[in-house]
């Protein structure tokens, strides 16, 4: 597909946070630079919101990355984690994402997923036949669903660049 990106466009980030973190933790063994990542996603382009979907555990560690997020111009959701009878877990903000998405549709021109997640193809395809919108995603190329490249007006790999993308030191 073809992409346009131009200054006047509202753009609207959805930030797929369990799906970057694992992706750069797998890849790299490092954590995201989640600052880089919306400074390449925005593009000089007018970001009306940016949004991460994250979990909370029951220690609470990650308070002070949920801040970090917001000093950085991020808003954050968050969800906690679910542990079932079997001892099995649970992080999922698809659905959230997914709907936040469709309602701030009318107010944006352009849509960018942080996720390499492919089950928001649906979500794309509906975003652009149904609500006109440009979609792009950014993320790990190495851990993103083939499908989700291939739906997307533009697909940014941050392997490409990983020095820029990630915190920390080893990369591939």
């Amino acid at each position: 597909m073809t992409v346009i990106k131009h200054s006047a466009q509202r753009v609207g980030v959805f930030i797929d946070t369990q799906n970057l973190y694992h992706s750069a933790r797998h890849l790299y063994k490092a954590r995201v630079n989640f600052a880089e990542v919306l400074k390449e996603a925005v593009g000089g382009r007018i970001l009306v919101r940016a949004i991460a979907y994250v979990i909370s555990t029951e220690n609470g560690d990650e308070k002070n990355f949920f801040e970090a997020l917001t000093k950085i111009g991020i808003e954050t959701k968050v969800k906690g984690l679910q542990v079932f009878a079997d001892g099995a877990k649970k992080a999922d903000w698809d659905v959230g994402l997914a709907i936040d998405a469709v309602k701030l549709a009318p107010k944006l021109d352009t849509i960018i997923i942080a996720s390499g997640d492919g089950d928001f193809v649906p979500l794309i395809q509906y975003l652009d036949m149904n609500e006109g919108c440009q979609v792009e995603v950014i993320s790990f190329g190495k851990s993103s669903s083939s499908k989700l490249k291939e739906a997307t007006h533009a697909f940014t790999d941050m392997g490409e660049d990983p020095r820029r993308f990630i915190i920390g030191q080893h990369y591939d």
